[in-house]
C-alpha cells in the first residue's frame, strides 16, 4: 500500500470540496479556489471533514496515480486554507528588483533590464532595504504555479558557485568552491 497515498486529507474549516464528472475536484476556500482532475480509476470518498484516495488494484500505475493524486489534493487544501509564500534574494553587485503590478523589473548585471510577467493568481512584492540583498516575495495558493514562477526567476541568474553571485532561495545553502590557489610552486 503507498504510505502517501493512503494517508487521509483532514478538510480544515471554511474549505470545500466538490467531485464532479469525470473525477475533477474542485477546492474552494478562503484563499480561492481550484481544481484539478483525478485519474478515473480512482475512488473518491468524503465523509467527516476526512478525504480519502482509493486505488481498484495494485498494478503499477494504480499505485504511481494514487499517491501523485493525494499529494495534488493536499497540496491543494493546503493552498486555499493557508496559502504557499516563496522569498528569493538577489546576491551581488547592482542586482536590483522592483515591480509594478504584476511586472517584474529586474537588474541582474546583463546589459538590459529584464521584464517579467507574473501570472494574476501570483501576488508579488520586492523589497529593497539598504545594506541587504534585495527581496521577492511570491505568495499563491497554487503550489506547482508558484514553484513554477520561482524557478522561472531563479533560471534568469543562477547562483553560481564561486563568489555566490545570482538569485537564491531565502536560507538556501549551496556548497562554494575555493577557486584557483594562489602561486603555485
Amino acid at each position: 500500500m503507498s504510505r502517501v497515498g493512503k494517508a487521509p486529507i483532514n478538510i480544515p474549516s471554511g474549505v470545500e470540496i466538490t467531485v464532479g464528472e469525470n473525477n475533477v475536484v474542485s477546492v474552494k476556500g478562503p484563499k480561492g479556489t481550484l481544481e484539478q482532475k483525478v485519474d478515473s480509476d480512482l475512488k473518491i470518498t468524503i465523509e467527516e471533514g476526512v478525504l480519502t484516495l482509493e486505488r481498484p488494484t495494485e498494478q503499477k500505475r494504480h499505485k504511481a496515480m494514487h499517491g501523485l493524486y493525494r499529494s495534488l489534493l493536499s497540496n491543494m487544501v493546503v493552498g486555499v486554507s493557508q496559502g504557499y509564500k516563496l522569498e528569493q534574494e538577489l546576491v551581488g553587485v547592482g542586482f536590483k528588483a522592483s515591480n509594478q503590478g504584476q511586472i517584474l523589473d529586474l537588474s541582474l548585471g546583463y546589459s538590459h533590464g529584464i521584464l517579467m510577467e507574473i501570472p494574476k493568481e501570483v501576488s508579488i512584492a520586492t523589497e529593497t532595504v539598504k545594506g541587504k540583498n534585495p527581496k521577492i516575495t511570491l505568495e499563491s495558493a497554487d503550489k506547482q504555479l508558484i514553484g513554477q514562477v520561482a524557478a522561472k526567476i531563479r533560471s534568469l541568474r543562477k547562483p553560481e558557485p564561486y563568489k555566490g553571485k545570482g538569485i537564491r532561495f531565502v536560507g538556501e545553502q549551496f556548497r562554494r568552491k575555493a577557486g584557483k590557489s594562489a602561486g603555485k610552486k
